[in-house]
């Protein structure tokens, strides 16, 4: 993106997790802090636009999450949930922030955060749950097989029809997306995301394991904003409508004209609420 930050021009610092691995902390903005959590298929440098967004208003900080370029590798039969947990809590301590906004599976972990560590707002977008069984996981297993054969184009096919099932990938013949997916794998963007096809396989895993009914995060003390794009999956929008009666100081927004990538995109009608939110301002 031509109008994101260049990743020279915010600042750098470093703090350490629990079991002593170097996390790297890249800021910018002035104000308030705030920590972005990303999704797991999208690399940290693509939220550089919504940072600049926001910088503004607030001072952000982004981080490398585990298992991506520019972060640790998560060791062998690892928690992914527990070692994100801690990640964060060593990110927070080292910026003081009290707030997160998390797009996909970080909002998962913005959420599971919110169970465990002294947040006052937490901001989610389309986050990435297992709501009372609402995540199929059939296409899991056929997932794993492509990851492990190497058949990055097969992956993303399985992927996308599986987490999008009203999208063209899942309308389309099987193998009629499958073509279309290797012609696209000569793009960067489709490359970098295929490179985090294992990552991404095991998050949606844990988070499957994780399933449960809404009032499981009903303990989450602080103020909520979980907001689903009108043009992503239904699934999104159910699961946030569903958590915001759950959580005692949570809300529920539906981004008109967004899809999952809005938070990428730095989309106006989801910065806008967002920001009102993180200011403590009230959302319209």
């Amino acid at each position: 993106m031509d109008s994101t930050p260049e990743e020279s021009s915010m600042r750098v610092g470093t703090t350490t997790s629990a079991d002593g691995t170097p996390i790297t902390v890249h800021t910018t903005g002035t104000g308030p802090d705030v920590v972005i959590l990303h999704d797991g298929s999208v690399p940290r440098e693509h939220y550089h636009g919504l940072a600049e967004a926001l910088e503004h208003r607030f001072t952000l900080h982004l981080y490398d999450r585990r298992d991506l370029a520019g972060a640790a590798a998560l060791p062998d039969g690892s928690d992914t949930v527990a070692t994100d947990l801690a990640d964060l809590s060593a990110v927070l301590r080292h910026t003081g922030a009290r707030s997160v906004l998390g797009h996909g599976s970080g909002g998962f972990l913005a959420l599971r955060a919110g169970l465990n560590l002294p947040l006052y707002r937490i901001a989610v977008y389309d986050p990435i749950l297992s709501v009372s069984g609402r995540l199929a996981s059939d296409f899991l297993d056929p997932l794993e097989q492509a990851v492990r054969s190497g058949d990055q184009a097969r992956a993303l096919t399985v992927l996308s029809r599986g987490t999008h099932p009203d999208g063209l990938a899942a309308k389309l013949p099987f193998g009629l997306a499958l073509q279309l997916n290797r012609l696209l794998q000569r793009t960067s963007s489709r490359r970098a995301m295929a490179g985090l096809l294992p990552t991404v396989l095991r998050e949606i895993r844990r988070v499957r394991e994780h399933d449960g009914p809404p009032a499981d995060y009903a303990g989450i003390t602080a103020e909520v904003l979980l907001t689903a794009g009108a043009r992503s999956p239904e699934h999104f929008a159910e699961n946030c409508r569903t958590l915001a009666e759950a959580i005692p100081h949570g809300r529920a927004v539906i981004i008109p004209g967004a899809d999952h990538d809005a938070a990428v995109a730095a989309h106006d009608e989801l910065v806008r609420p967002v920001s009102r939110f993180l200011a403590g301002a009230p959302v319209a």
